[in-house]
């Protein structure tokens, strides 16, 4: 049978699968799922094997699993290597799912699950990818090694010691990653670029313990009140950020490739409804599309602290606290800017506070050239795939590992994203385009037959 057949008439069967993969909570970041966790990574362990791998591992690491496969059956040809993660955020607030979150539905062309669209949904396109190119085929056209890991929503903690450790048994021709989206709907888009990430918390602690307000109030230092003012200059009236240094190595793009940008087919009124916010706002001189791409933010991800309970309670609460990040952009070094972050907000306590400042993890921006012919057979799958044509596009979020690879192997790394950027990943009703899912299946499959030719 045609590999497009093949796949067609196996989409039902598709579709039943990922809904069963999608049920299992593998939340990362919270120790009762760790049981979750090791089920989801031999679910993916088996649907390799299924896949045709006859070497399959779980390699346990300090936190949670890594799944490695390799299929090596094909001399001479190229070898790719696949990333993806397993692992989701947590599915809270629960009253704001429209189904819940672990119950897979469809609706209106979509499935709606946590991990839908970040990560397992597009980690099933390749998984379905390369069945079908087994199963119609008899093998697989070019050498594949996989590498699935369940911490990259907690930072990827242990991913970097182990391919430190296991560069020849992860050395590969290209890596392909499907951890982004596309541009816009009916827009197959291929990501060339990634804002790095620095996460923080802050503890700022005043008096001993919480303490009566009327009792002590207007005497004593209220740590949320000082925490709250310290955040509010980390700005100023243009959305700059206000650390001294910040943009001292920050990269502008080309005028080339600004006006790249400005021309694809993506406007900011639709942004603006996906947001639905009232208005945007940014840093000055930039389009939405520039700031998110390529300028560098600060941004406060939660704060809290004191009595948030039913009711009242009077208190000046004892500590607050708060979880800042950074997304850099071309030439920041991570552990530089942790350092200038941590130096200017601790210029703007006053010494009425203590400060705990810890640097929870950092990466590094990427960029790269498209110009490599597997780019180009890339855009041509996908063209063929969805029968439209494909655009090259940056992203504003972070995927460390590609970063990572391409310091160590130097190998061009193909991003191929079959999410959408209203799609809600990390967020309540998160969901994945069903045409995308099917389209991403059809696209994978036919890039890696294409590879072939390489």
């Amino acid at each position: 049978m045609d590999l497009l057949e093949y796949i067609e008439s196996r989409s039902e069967e598709h579709l039943s699968d990922l809904k069963e993969f999608l049920r299992i909570p593998s939340i990362s970041t919270k120790r009762e799922h760790k049981p979750d966790i090791q089920r989801a990574a031999q679910w993916v362990a088996d649907r390799l094997r299924d896949a045709g791998f006859s070497k399959v591992d779980i390699i346990p690491t300090k936190l949670h699993p890594l799944v490695l496969a390799e299929s090596l059956e094909a001399p001479g040809k190229p070898t790719i290597l696949i990333y993806g993660h397993y692992d989701v955020q947590p599915p809270e607030p629960l009253n704001l799912w429209t189904s819940p979150a672990f119950e897979p539905t469809v609706r209106g062309g979509d499935l709606y699950a946590r991990g839908s669209v970040d990560d397992k949904g597009q980690v099933h396109i390749h998984l379905k990818a390369l069945a079908a190119l087994k199963k119609s085929t008899g093998k697989l056209p070019i050498n594949v090694k996989v590498i699935i890991e369940g911490e990259e929503e907690v930072g990827s903690v242990n991913l970097w010691e182990f391919v430190v450790n296991n560069k020849d048994r992860l050395k590969a021709d290209f890596l392909v990653v499907s951890d982004t989206a596309m541009l816009a709907p009916g827009v197959p888009s291929i990501t060339y670029g990634l804002r790095g990430l620095n996460y923080y918390q802050v503890e700022v602690t005043g008096p001993a313990q919480d303490l009566h307000s009327g009792v002590f109030g207007g005497a004593v230092p209220n740590p949320i009140t000082i925490l709250a003012g310290a955040i509010a200059k980390l700005h100023d009236k243009n959305f700059r950020v206000t650390v001294p240094g910040f943009y001292k190595d920050v990269v502008i793009p080309s005028a080339k490739e600004r006006k790249a940008i400005r021309a694809l087919p993506w406007k900011e009124s639709e942004f603006r409804k996906t947001v639905g916010a009232p208005g945007l706002c940014g840093e000055k001189g930039f389009t939405a599309g520039e700031r998110i791409w390529c300028r560098p933010t600060l941004e406060l991800n939660g704060i809290w602290g004191g009595y948030t309970g039913e009711g009242s309670k009077t208190v000046i609460p004892s500590k607050a606290f708060a979880k800042i990040s950074n997304r850099l952009v071309l030439n920041q070094n991570p552990e530089k800017i942790a350092k200038q972050v941590e130096r200017h907000l601790r210029s703007l306590l006053p010494k009425t506070v203590h400060c705990r400042f810890d640097v929870l993890s950092t990466g590094k921006p990427w960029v790269a050239p498209y110009t490599h012919p597997v780019f180009q057979l890339a855009s041509r799958a996908l063209e063929q795939g969805f029968k439209k044509k494909a655009v090259f596009i940056r992203e504003g979020g972070s995927i460390p590992f590609v970063n990572q690879m391409y310091d160590i192997f130097k190998i061009p790394c193909v991003l191929m994203g079959f999410g959408l950027p209203d799609e809600n990943a990390h967020a309540p009703d998160e969901h994945l385009s069903l045409e995308n899912y099917f389209g991403g299946i059809r696209s994978v499959a036919l890039f890696y037959s294409n590879l072939a030719q390489l």
